[in-house]
């Protein structure tokens, strides 16, 4: 069977500080979801990136897309969209409907909020957009606060989150 093409795009140096674990979790289930639910050898595309309004976690798949009437309710604990839209193989275990939840949880515990862009046979698109902050604050699990920190001077920095974050 054909594997899915993953391409990770690294587009800023800037550091994200929080609660690795969580954060971990986040995008983890984005990236499995993309997986699991686009054809294989479908391209996913895993995007780092700033602008003026702060950090950005893009998740991109060329997937079958969403129904928008589905969208305002995906983050919804248990809310599945219909099972006729998801690839099943023999191995794929249908999901519980969690996962976004879970991911919405842990981005307004980090400051930030979970943004879904779908468009039917295109593909679907999830961004963890966090707020710009010009100091660190230390983020623990009793006072989840976010620090985006730019870090110019480290050339590797933004390589070093995403490794620490994806590993």
């Amino acid at each position: 069977e054909q594997q899915h093409q993953i391409e990770l795009q690294l587009e800023t140096n800037s550091s994200l500080y929080g609660i690795a674990e969580e954060l971990h979790s986040a995008f983890a289930n984005l990236i499995f979801n993309a997986v699991r639910h686009t054809p294989a050898g479908s391209q996913i595309t895993i995007r780092w990136y700033t602008d003026q309004v702060g950090l950005h976690v893009a998740v991109a798949d060329n997937g079958p897309g969403i129904p928008a009437q589905h969208l305002p309710r995906l983050t919804e604990r248990f809310y599945r969209v219909e099972r006729s839209r998801q690839r099943v193989t023999q191995d794929y275990q249908r999901g519980t409907g969690l996962g976004l939840a879970i991911v919405k949880h842990v981005m307004q515990r980090h400051g930030g909020q979970l943004r879904i862009e779908s468009e039917i046979g295109e593909g679907s698109c999830f961004y963890c957009d966090f707020p710009a902050v010009k100091e660190y604050r230390p983020v623990t699990p009793a006072s989840s606060q976010l620090a985006v920190a730019a870090n110019e001077e480290s050339e590797s920095a933004g390589e070093e989150t995403a490794a620490r974050l994806a590993g």
